[in-house]
């Protein structure tokens, strides 16, 4: 990932570190909340994440901004914005200055919006002739209850003007809270390493860091890179490297919280949890430590995730999760939502009911009162833990502007082997938070299976009865962590051809001629009727030859009119045969309505032993059971 880039910019990180270090002056008693930097710590992340030459000619580097004569910048921008409305929200600071070293002559001004983004000018200072003045502006933090933030604006007249080192601190008298990265890994060594070097690069990230736990559970180590040996010197003595066998995300996050908690004094402490296959903003870490740390209660707090592959385009501001019919990933009202943040700004504050552990900082209160995560593998881990600390009382803040880069989910082809814990753990998630309404949950799942059916996905179709069986045994399904299920899942759908990718330009079985693409699909009116419609077909064998449908235009209602469908991975890495079988979707029928009409009758009785059985599924005994067994 880009390995090469990161490292060049991490030496450009540490000659700017060095570069600043010996003019800053930090008053005693202030907090460094964030930094304003003008460039990402990459190339492949957009300078315009960070601010904007409105007019003239501007030099953007990481830590410096060179204005010419008749130029304007704003940092009226996603990292470049201080998120005042969450400051006065969830902390007691009501005051937060803006420090930078200045050279030149020009107008800096810090403005402000409110809940619709009017701006207002809040404060400002003109500096003529500086050579290296410490500048700084105070700025209230009074106005922002529902919604609004802060940034910087300069310009020049005739001359130039250059800023360095711009930082946003509030008042603390608070000693700063122990905090420990968690990296949870598995088979990603490059980018595990990419994070590592990245944080190890930015000495003021570091320094709000004591400890960095790697959990390593791949078959490909960490530590067999040649490079590692020169990033654990650079983390040290922070860096704890722990090799374990698979036991999925859930595993290996709870690992850190695990070795936190065992090594903990009286004082609390906050586990940052951190994807290993993330772009890291080094930022991130600051302002989300910072945050955690003036918060008046407790809080969980989280980064938002921006898309890798799109890095201009935010997921979600916020998330929050329907249990009635097991999704998660759904924007809370007013959240943005697949938004370009070039484009669009986030005034209006919005609470999250959790956030996902691509990064998230757990405060050690909500681990004294809920207990460890649930051993549920992979996905819904994160959901299920957040739902369960904020009915405990603990609110989740996904901070603007503190953002990591991830994988596209639009980009993941959703039909493989990470679907059997989407389902299953979903169930669970529904039975311990909420009413557990089986008739809405059925309707849904059935209309889950009738689309894999009808889409000639009968490995989807399979996995998703297999995770309705397993979710009606009971907690006695998470005995061992996941590890082997996760194997069985794997080895179950290898039966199923559809669930295999080929190259586009060698499709077994298939000419290029053969693979005339299909007109794009509408929406149908009435999609009851056109769903009971494709299953007549498919079962009357009236679906009609072999079409090549792109990723986009793969619809239930389109793939299904075809006896052979040629789909486009969503990865965009190849093509999946969808092949109708009669046989096969009548068996895989009549076996999901057996099992929803088990979790229709048994499902009460699943909820109640899940509950009884969930503290001790989360406690330190259960997890030490697992650690030590392995």
């Amino acid at each position: 990932m880009l390995e090469g880039a990161w490292l060049s910019m991490t030496q450009q990180g540490e000659a700017e570190t060095m570069r600043h270090d010996s003019r800053r002056r930090q008053e005693p008693g202030r907090l460094l909340t964030q930094r304003t930097h003008f460039a990402g710590p990459t190339p492949h992340a957009p300078d315009d994440l960070y601010c904007l030459v409105e007019g003239g000619v501007a030099t953007r580097d990481r830590g410096r901004l060179s204005l010419h004569g008749y130029a304007r910048v704003s940092t009226n921008t996603y990292f470049g914005r201080f998120p005042a409305s969450y400051w006065q929200r969830w902390t007691p600071v009501r005051e937060v200055g803006v420090e930078a070293v200045v050279t030149g002559s020009g107008l800096v001004r810090v403005m402000a919006s409110d809940a619709r983004g009017e701006p207002r000018t809040v404060g400002h200072r003109e500096v003529v002739d500086a050579a290296e003045k410490q500048l700084h502006i105070p700025a209230k933090i009074d106005r922002f209850v529902d919604g609004g933030a802060l940034w910087l604006e300069i310009s020049t007249a005739d001359g130039g003007i250059v800023l360095d080192d711009v930082r946003w601190t509030v008042h603390t008298a608070r000693p700063r809270r122990r905090t420990a990265i968690v990296i949870c890994t598995y088979n990603r060594a490059d980018d595990c390493l990419a994070t590592l070097e990245t944080l190890a690069g930015d000495a003021e990230a570091l320094a709000c860091v004591d400890q960095v736990y790697v959990i390593d559970q791949g078959s490909d180590p960490v530590e067999s890179r040649t490079s590692f040996r020169s990033v654990q010197d650079a983390l040290a003595p922070r860096l704890t490297y722990i090799r374990q066998p698979n036991l999925g995300g859930s595993g290996g996050f709870t690992r850190g919280m695990y070795e936190m908690a065992g090594a903990a004094t009286d004082d609390g402490f906050d586990v940052l949890l951190m994807d290993d296959d993330i772009m890291l903003e080094p930022d991130a870490v600051v302002r989300m430590t910072a945050f955690a740390s003036r918060t008046t209660e407790p809080t969980i707090v989280g980064a938002q995730m921006l898309n890798l592959l799109h890095p201009r385009r935010l997921h979600v501001s916020a998330e929050r999760a329907d249990l009635g019919i097991l999704r998660a990933g759904l924007p809370v009202e007013e959240a943005l939502s697949t938004a370009d943040v070039t484009e669009e700004q986030q005034d209006l504050r919005v609470d999250a009911q959790y956030n996902a552990w691509w990064s998230c900082l757990l405060p050690s209160e909500v681990l004294a009162a809920v207990g460890y995560p649930l051993p549920l593998f992979f996905q819904w881990d994160d959901i299920e833990y957040g739902i369960r600390a904020g009915a405990a009382g603990f609110a989740t803040v996904t901070l603007p502007g503190a953002g990591v880069w991830h994988a596209d989910f639009e980009w993941k082809n959703w039909d493989d082997w990470s679907r059997y814990f989407s389902y299953r753990n979903s169930l669970i998630t529904s039975a311990l938070h909420s009413d557990f309404d089986r008739q809405r949950i059925v309707g849904h799942l059935s209309r889950q299976l009738a689309h894999c059916l009808v889409t000639m996905r009968y490995g989807l179709a399979a996995t998703l009865i297999r995770a309705v069986e397993d979710f009606l045994r009971g907690p006695d399904v998470l005995e061992d962590g996941g590890n082997q299920v996760a194997a069985e899942i794997r080895k179950m759908r290898a039966e199923y051809p559809e669930t295999s990718n080929h190259p586009a330009s060698a499709v077994p079985g298939l000419s290029a001629t053969r693979m005339p693409l299909a007109a794009r699909p509408g929406f149908p009116s009435m999609p009851k009727s056109v769903l009971a419609k494709r299953l007549t077909m498919h079962l009357l064998r009236k679906s009609h030859g072999t079409a090549s449908i792109s990723a986009h235009d793969a619809k239930w209602w389109h793939v299904s009119l075809f006896d052979t469908a040629i789909v486009t991975d969503p990865s965009q890495e190849g093509v999946r045969i969808h092949r109708r079988d009669r046989a096969l979707m009548i068996e895989l029928g009549r076996r999901g309505a057996r099992v929803l009409l088990r979790l229709m009758r048994e499902g009460e009785r699943a909820q109640a032993e899940y509950r009884d059985r969930l503290p001790e599924l989360t406690s330190r005994e259960n997890w030490t059971r697992l650690y030590e067994c392995r």
